[in-house]
């Protein structure tokens, strides 16, 4: 099969077709309620650190900032907390308990976001609007395979719950849907995907894992699971984020999507006859 425009294959050997769970990943794979949540933590953290004895220019602490912020994209949200209590200490500074950090990034990316959540409750604002095209028709048609289908995300488990019923898409997942917890020991997609398969008895290739993040790639490959990177401009729809496809493809995806907009060609890909 040659690429599509919206697919990108990397490995055209990865095998396909013997699916029977996937796993998605939840920001910027199927919701975009949290869009731009980087212009929340970012400047917040630069704020944190512009307060530290021994600190670089405004400019330098945003470069180092962006850098550790993108590099932890993924990972729950507390491991770039840890990593701010970090920088602070570099230069000087006392740091805060890292839930502390975690909790006021919340409480401000919640002033952003609140609107979206609850114009989705009120029926103001059509879920479609914030679910990455296609991804109702693709979750279908997954489950109308028989697939059994799993929800991992790195934030919170309380958020994750409420914007996937927010978005009427909960249902598709239940019981499988994992956040992360304050007790951040005890949540990771790496554990997920080791439950899935032990629990249901699976092989490797039996298992999709689809996501915008490196993590959920690189775990996915470190079981031999098949891989499915999302690059999603989640300011453009149909947009390509040309810094996430090249993230996915270091972390090993065996192929990429913008979004899940030619669903039929895509099941097409995934479940070969």
């Amino acid at each position: 099969m040659t690429n599509e425009p919206f697919l990108e294959i990397l490995r055209a050997d990865a095998p396909r077709g013997a699916f029977r769970s996937a796993l998605f990943d939840f920001d910027g794979t199927l919701s975009l309620i949290r869009e731009g949540w980087q212009d929340v933590m970012i400047p917040y953290f630069v704020e944190e650190l512009l307060q530290t004895p021994e600190h670089e220019s405004a400019e330098e602490i945003e470069t180092v900032v962006r850098e550790f912020v993108e590099r932890l994209t993924g990972k729950q949200t507390i491991y770039q907390c840890f990593q701010l209590q970090e920088e602070v200490r570099k230069r000087g500074g006392a740091p805060k308990e890292a839930l502390e950090y975690k909790h006021t990034y919340l409480a401000r990316l919640w002033e952003r976001i609140h609107g979206r959540v609850e114009g989705l409750k009120a029926g103001a604002i059509s879920p479609e609007t914030l679910l990455l095209r296609g991804s109702r028709a693709f979750l279908e048609a997954l489950q109308a395979r028989g697939v059994t289908l799993y929800l991992a995300s790195g934030t919170d488990l309380f958020y994750v719950r409420d914007e996937a019923e927010a978005l009427q898409i909960a249902h598709f997942f239940e019981p499988h849907i994992y956040g992360a917890l304050d007790q951040y020991r005890n949540f990771s997609k790496q554990m997920i995907i080791e439950r899935i398969l032990q629990e249901n008895g699976l092989r490797g290739p039996e298992l999709l894992v689809v996501g915008d993040g490196y993590v959920e790639i690189e775990n996915a490959k470190g079981v031999g699971g098949f891989a499915l990177g999302v690059a999603s401009d989640e300011d453009l729809p149909g947009g390509l984020d040309e810094w996430k496809r090249n993230r996915l493809i270091s972390a090993g995806a065996d192929a990429i999507v913008r979004d899940f907009a030619q669903t039929d060609t895509l099941m097409r890909y995934l479940f070969p006859e």
